[in-house]
């Protein structure tokens, strides 16, 4: 699975930011619940136009995010 297939940026949708196959739930809102402490299970009972692909491709993308933030030395 690569999120690329998964995540798409449209400059008029949710400001730009990284959204699940072209609708209106970003990258953001999917960390976010779980975050808060929300299962996977819950997110997909909420969201059922969700799957667990789409959610593990959120988490790809925020790893990749992570790993491109520059470290600046104390």
């Amino acid at each position: 699975m690569k999120y690329q297939d998964i995540l798409t940026i449209e400059p008029g949708k949710r400001s730009g930011k990284p959204c699940i196959r072209g609708m209106r739930i970003t990258v953001y809102d999917v960390l976010s619940y779980l975050a808060s402490g929300m299962t996977q299970d819950e997110i997909l009972q909420d969201f059922p136009y969700l799957t667990t692909t789409d959610i593990l491709a959120c988490l790809s993308y925020a790893a990749d995010r992570e790993q491109l933030t520059l470290t600046i030395a104390a």
